[in-house]
């Protein structure tokens, strides 16, 4: 019995649905892939810059901040430098799963990259800077997360959570700055 071409009553492109069969070299990129997949790719590679240039400004402050006062910030320059390094694993993977390629090239990440490197000795001055570098991220991510709209729900959902945990480094960094 041959099955109906119809779609369901839940309103699903059942021909749609049987074409993502094909082209298995897309691998997780379907025909209804509505977003421009290369600009995603290289909207990921400038956030891939960003979060690598973030791991190697808060791995700087981690082991260069000292006096006995400096315990709890200097955790929490480590912790960063952590969560950053997951966000970056994270963008990388994506754009993998988007056939694109991860750009690492370290001759070009500040170029590329929307944050700045930071090599401050003042910790003020490392905590000031961490702060503005999470801001930018914070900007950034809520505009990429704004061009994509819905057309990628996947990548949208990945921006979101960094997002959120962008914006509670940027919190941290507040509370520990002296005004």
């Amino acid at each position: 019995m041959e099955q109906s071409k119809t779609p369901l009553a839940h309103g699903f492109d059942i021909e749609a649905i049987r074409r993502a069969a094909a082209n298995l070299d897309d691998g997780a990129v379907t025909e209804g892939y509505a977003a421009d997949r290369e600009a995603v790719i290289a909207m990921l590679n400038d956030a891939l810059a960003t979060e690598l240039l973030c791991v190697l400004r808060y791995k700087r402050h981690y082991f260069t901040v000292s006096g006995p006062n400096n315990g709890a910030l200097k955790a929490e320059f480590l912790e960063h430098a952590q969560q950053e390094q997951d966000h970056a694993d994270r963008i990388a993977e994506r754009i993998v799963q988007l056939n694109g390629s991860p750009n690492f090239n370290p001759a070009t990440l500040t170029a590329r990259s929307h944050a700045e490197y930071d090599d401050s000795e003042d910790t003020q001055a490392m905590v000031r800077a961490d702060l503005i570098a999470e801001r930018v991220a914070i900007e950034s991510y809520r505009q990429m997360i704004q061009a994509i709209g819905d057309k990628d729900p996947t990548t949208k959902q990945m921006l979101i959570e960094i997002l959120a945990v962008e914006e509670e480094h940027a919190d941290d960094m507040h509370d520990f700055l002296v005004r």
